[in-house]
């Protein structure tokens, strides 16, 4: 046998001794938090289907349209018989209220609720499911024109064809929405719906009263009400990955406990071998684009985890968009398309960073938590470490920050977000961390800004004195004065401007006074490019605003 069979025999686990734990999820098994339909869903939804067959049926022949109405009319007549004068007025505001403003308030209640809230979500999702419904009821009605129910004396306020009943359809996807958006699981999710299904039971039984809609029309319009709320709610904002919680937070911070807490303690411990006794957010007050974890072992290991997902893709794309239209494109960088390019990304750049030298963390492995969803990275964690605006910035400190600096100017490495929470000292190291954001070849004016950021954050905790006399021992004048004539407020992460604003010493004025005087670097970058962007996104924006507002009609919002 040859060395070089040995050699790879060798590096075979045995089936005794798997590694590390890990187990490969079998082709055909559910990721650890998959998005799938509850049972309460999927019923509805075949309740949509059994009424498409019955309008297609309808549709396609006039028999079992008699029969139902017949059927129907069965059920009005002992109703619209027992009429009694001291209820009739109550049932014909109940039908006009529910006609006219019960989809409304609770549509706008959503709107208003949600952006305070900041669930812009379940905003998009309920403006989508009362389009969808009311889409479906006019074609419906259109097709099958049904006409308010014959014989019966009509004492309440109505208008088109009767099925389904349009009134009871959007009152219902509204009323879902409100439930779903902002009741929590619980006792207030029983209440939200006990409150649903009686208002909207009212709202059905008014309708009867007054005449104005036979039985099936109010079923089949609760049923695609529901049906169509549900699915969107279920599908693009599952309770298990969206809950609706209160008390505050970024809301990039996920929520970690329930579902999901299970699931990313379910992948970490198949995918790395790491078995999860705890699962704590850290640092929060310091990140905006993830989700920093604690993950912590029975034996009392303790690694670090950021979980990012497609709200965190989403608010990238945003960001670098908004930069793009009102600066320019600063960076000449591109947005990440998918979740796991963005966890590639920082995995890839924090081996990156560790083979130039820069002292950051190290990266033990990325899990799959949702494909194309939801990834967690997991690295070492830095114990005993504090931010460096709680430790004291000693001259060492000041020289490991600026050599970090200098090492990935030579790497041709660009970190892109140094500030205070991304500078963790421990012990007497100075650990640079969170590099999700950096560029390999980035511009020179992207280094420049590293560079002034860098001593801005060690000047805080010092001297800008002090820190500009160490930087002229890596840097020359004529570098360091490239980087403050390339620093504004735009160039600082948001948490170092507020830690300059607070600080009071004018830090910028008094470096840009050490250094030989240099006009401002522009920032402004006025390209085609930029120009055609801020025309599209201005006909975009017009556009839904104008879709929109002409809508609110249809979708029972005026």
């Amino acid at each position: 046998m040859s060395a070089t069979t040995t050699g790879a025999q060798s590096r075979i686990p045995s089936s005794k001794h798997p590694v590390s734990g890990r187990q490969r999820r079998p082709s055909g098994e559910p990721p650890p938090l998959p998005r799938e339909l509850n049972k309460v869903a999927i019923a509805w939804l075949i309740g949509f289907v059994l009424w498409a067959v019955v309008w297609a049926w309808v549709f396609l022949s006039d028999s079992p349209a008699i029969w139902i109405t017949e059927r129907d009319l069965d059920l009005m007549d002992p109703i619209v018989a027992r009429r009694q004068s001291w209820l009739t007025p109550t049932m014909k505001w109940i039908n006009e209220f529910g006609t006219f403003w019960l989809t409304p308030l609770a549509g706008w209640a959503v709107i208003l609720g949600g952006i305070a809230t900041k669930r812009i979500r379940h905003i998009l999702l309920m403006l989508t499911s009362l389009s969808i419904v009311a889409l479906v009821v006019t074609t419906i009605t259109r097709h099958i024109q049904r006409p308010r129910p014959l014989g019966i004396s009509q004492i309440g306020q109505w208008e088109g064809f009767a099925q389904p009943s349009r009134p009871i359809t959007l009152a219902t996807a509204a009323l879902v929405a409100c439930v779903l958006t902002f009741a929590p699981l619980g006792i207030w999710r029983r209440v939200g719906w006990t409150v649903t299904v009686v208002a909207l039971t009212a709202f059905g039984f008014a309708q009867l009263y007054t005449g104005v809609d036979h039985p099936s029309d109010v079923l089949a319009g609760a049923t695609v009400g529901v049906a169509m709320t549900l699915f969107m709610f279920r599908m693009w904002a599952p309770e298990s990955v969206f809950p609706v919680a209160y008390g505050g937070g970024k809301t990039a911070h996920l929520d970690v406990t329930g579902a999901r807490g299970d699931a990313i303690r379910l992948g970490v411990e198949r995918q790395l071998g790491i078995s999860v006794a705890d699962l704590t957010p850290v640092g929060l007050a310091g990140s905006a684009g993830s989700t920093p974890l604690r993950i912590t072992t029975a034996e009392g290991d303790t690694y670090f985890a950021k979980l990012y997902a497609r709200s965190h893709l989403r608010s990238d794309r945003s960001y670098k968009l908004g930069r793009t239209l009102m600066y320019g494109r600063l960076e000449d960088e591109q947005h990440f398309t998918s979740v796991r390019g963005l966890i590639q990304q920082e995995h890839y750049m924090l081996h990156v960073m560790r083979d130039l030298g820069v002292d950051t963390m190290k990266p033990l492995g990325i899990v799959e938590i949702t494909p194309d969803r939801e990834y967690l990275l997991v690295t070492e964690f830095l114990d005993g470490a504090t931010e460096i605006s709680e430790a004291e910035v000693t001259q060492d400190l000041i020289d490991q920050g600026l050599a970090e600096v200098a090492t990935m100017w030579r790497g041709g490495i660009a970190h892109r977000d140094i500030k205070p929470a991304n500078l963790m000292v421990q012990g007497d190291r100075l650990r640079l961390i969170d590099v999700a954001f950096a560029e390999i070849r980035p511009t020179p004016w992207r280094q420049a800004v590293d560079l002034a950021n860098m001593m801005l954050v060690l000047a805080l905790g010092s001297t800008p004195e002090l820190v500009y006399e160490r930087a002229r021992l890596l840097f020359s004048d004529d570098e360091i004065s490239e980087a403050f004539a390339a620093a504004r407020g735009v160039t600082l992460p948001s948490a170092l401007r507020a830690d300059v604003r607070r600080d009071g010493r004018e830090l910028v004025t008094k470096f840009r006074a050490m250094v030989p005087e240099r006009r401002p670097v522009a920032i402004q970058r006025w390209t085609l490019r930029r120009v055609a962007l801020t025309v599209w996104v201005g006909i975009v924006a017009s556009l839904l605003a104008v879709t929109f507002f002409g809508n609110l009609a249809d979708i029972g919002l005026r």
